[in-house]
């Protein structure tokens, strides 16, 4: 069944909003009584039927909860370097969303060419991959955030830095995260971390990685972390 997204679902009925109605009654071409799967983005998976085929506020009945068996026991928190190709930087959510990833932070470093965001159109990514993948919780997209504000201490879980500074010892991310873990991962932007950046995140507690011996594009490093973490945990 298609998964539909309703942010605030109460009582035994909703309404899918303008996008959602036309998707479902227009494109997918459902109509009343057919069913479908409907999340809050708040890990709650619901069967509902169509009431009011209407394409512009389509009416939704809720049958039940469906048990969610498909939760992480562990959260990913990945903190990336935007882009001035604002296309690749949204490349990464879309897949780092469907690859499974609790919350994004753009980081703002001394190399980050663009420090903007266009929030709006990254929520809209989130959400369609997030129905594309059949995940039911949605991913916090935060505010941009200064490098050194970042790293202050006040986050758990395992925090690591990838990087490509070779003058600093690294090690990969297998032999630094464990299973069910939760991890905070940092990546920099085009022409990397400065040698500052490092220590500082270093001496606030996190570990020093690599991603293997190619040298990647931000928005592919980030990919790669978020896969790191994703296969030691399957």
């Amino acid at each position: 069944m298609q998964l539909f997204y309703v942010p605030d679902i109460t009582g035994s009925r909703c309404v899918l909003e303008r996008n959602e109605s036309r998707h479902c009654i227009r494109v997918m071409r459902l109509s009343r009584g057919d069913r479908i799967l409907i999340t809050d983005g708040r890990g709650s998976l619901y069967e509902g039927i169509i009431d009011d085929p209407d394409p512009s506020a389509c009416v939704i009945s809720i049958a039940g909860l469906i048990p969610e068996s498909g939760k992480r026991d562990y959260r990913l928190h990945v903190a990336i370097s935007p882009l001035k190709n604002p296309e690749r930087f949204e490349w990464f959510v879309e897949k780092s969303v469907e690859m499974g990833i609790d919350e994004i932070t753009p980081l703002i470093c001394h190399n980050t060419e663009k420090t903007r965001i266009k929030a709006e159109r990254i929520e809209n990514i989130i959400i369609s991959a997030m129905k594309q993948s059949l995940h039911t919780l949605k991913p916090v997209l935060n505010e941009p955030v200064d490098f050194h504000d970042f790293i202050l201490p006040g986050t758990e879980g395992i925090r690591m830095i990838p990087h490509c500074n070779k003058e600093i010892s690294r090690s990969p991310v297998s032999a630094v995260y464990s299973k069910g873990c939760d991890a905070i991962i940092l990546i920099g932007p085009e022409g990397d971390f400065t040698h500052e950046e490092i220590s500082a995140a270093i001496d606030k507690g996190f570990r020093s990685v690599h991603l293997g011996s190619a040298r990647l594009r931000t928005e592919t490093a980030g990919i790669a972390a978020c896969h790191s973490v994703y296969f030691i945990n399957q």
